[in-house]
């Protein structure tokens, strides 16, 4: 489904599947916009906008009614949709014709209590505004309270105002309710293998309910721990009747990462290249796999392929969130200019040659694998040259190591069966 080009004859309806008030569009501003960006909030609002005739279930729609009201293209508006899904905001459903059909369900955003609870949520809000913003941001969905020590309650009970007719009245009804989404993110971690590690008589086993599983594979997720770290955190949370406290688990999972951060905490990029930014299918040369294999690796993945199964440092860690993150490269040219510089600099990513780079491809605007590819050959001795004349002697770039895509002949070329099974190898481990 994924593949599925989206087009703009494409219809779609707009089904509301909860109540939506004037303090969910603050909400959305405040609290979401920082973390999944203004294209994917301007999309959730044109939806509610769609509904505001009908409330309930819009008439029908093309997407290039999006394209005109957005001021963007197909593939912008697919990302910024995948993106409302992934956030828990709407739910995608598909059926194949001509043209096809596409119902979106709109769901609330979260509550500003429930928003600053979400173990991922309220990190990466935290990481990406800054500690004075979100202190701001806090007190201002702060509850509001009031001193009434001097006060007397005098509240009317029900039964003191109404009395109860003795019709008979039918009571059933199925009305529309206010309703968010879960996040949906695949296990993490392994709970057979958490119970199995944690000595008998330790855990009470009734502990892990679901939406204790539910809170550990959050906090997994958004602090990238591992089943074997997640049962020694855990450990530290139980209490002393054996269930498993989870403020004291929030605690020690963002403890964990910023000790292993420099008291960062972390934040959400794309994990792979997007699906809009990628190159047609079916190119089975040389050139075509290594394409294929940058675009559908992580940039994490990547680097400890790089490494040969070696865990990067803490310091590799953070080049790579700065240049995903601070410059916003797409993951796929991040992979090519880690190739890159791995090559030519004796298999070490020294940060100023990798920020020179990087802020010249972020000028140019590369977004693609191919374009980093083209630049990075094209540039690569005037790189060279500056580099050499800048850094000490003793780390002068040879000129002499490139990447093998840098080969003019590469676009003719067959991979050969041992270059077949390293690639291969390597999407299935760590691509799609």
């Amino acid at each position: 489904m994924s593949m599925v080009s989206l087009l703009p004859a494409d219809k779609y309806v707009i089904v509301n599947k909860t109540i939506l008030t004037e303090s969910d569009k603050k909400n959305l501003i405040s609290l979401y916009e920082p973390i999944i960006g203004p294209n994917a909030v301007s999309l959730y609002l044109t939806f509610w906008r769609d509904l505001d005739r009908y409330y309930f279930v819009s008439v029908d729609y093309n997407h290039h009614h999006l394209m005109t009201i957005l001021k963007q293209n197909l593939d912008s508006i697919k990302l910024a949709r995948e993106t409302l899904e992934a956030a828990g905001l709407i739910r995608t459903y598909f059926q194949e014709g001509e043209p096809n059909s596409y119902v979106y369900e709109l769901y609330s955003p979260l509550s500003p209590k429930e928003f600053f609870q979400n173990p991922i949520f309220n990190v990466v809000l935290y990481n990406n505004v800054g500690r004075s913003e979100y202190e701001l941001l806090k007190e201002e969905y702060k509850e509001a309270s009031y001193n009434l020590k001097d006060y007397e309650e005098i509240t009317m009970p029900l039964d003191r105002v109404f009395k109860v007719s003795n019709e008979v009245v039918d009571t059933t009804f199925d009305g529309v309710e206010r309703k968010t989404l879960p996040l949906t993110i695949v296990d993490q971690v392994d709970f057979d293998l958490i119970l199995s590690s944690i000595p008998k008589g330790i855990l009470n086993e009734r502990s892990l309910t679901k939406k204790m599983k539910e809170l550990i594979n959050n906090l997994s997720f958004a602090y990238g721990i591992d089943t074997l770290k997640m049962s020694e955190i855990i450990r530290l949370a139980i209490n002393e009747k054996g269930f498993i406290d989870k403020d004291s688990l929030r605690i020690e999972a963002r403890k964990y990462f910023q000790y292993n951060n420099h008291g960062r905490l972390p934040t959400l990029v794309y994990r792979k290249q997007p699906e809009y930014l990628k190159s047609p299918e079916g190119d089975k040369s040389k050139r075509g796999r290594i394409i294929e294999v940058f675009e559908n690796t992580t940039p994490y993945d990547f680097l400890r392929f790089k490494y040969k199964n070696v865990q990067p440092t803490n310091r590799d860690l953070r080049l790579l969130e700065n240049l995903l993150v601070d410059l916003e490269l797409k993951p796929a040219v991040v992979n090519v200019l880690i190739d890159y510089v791995l090559r030519k600099n004796n298999n070490k990513l020294n940060t100023a040659f990798v920020e020179t780079i990087a802020g010249q491809w972020k000028r140019e605007g590369v977004e693609t694998a191919k374009d980093a590819m083209d630049l990075a050959e094209k540039e690569n001795k005037s790189y060279t040259k500056k580099y050499n004349k800048e850094a000490p002697k003793s780390k002068i770039v040879e000129e002499s190591v490139t990447p093998v895509w840098f080969n003019t002949n590469i676009n003719k070329e067959e991979i050969n069966e041992e270059e077949q099974e390293e690639l291969e190898s390597m999407l299935e481990k760590y691509g799609n």
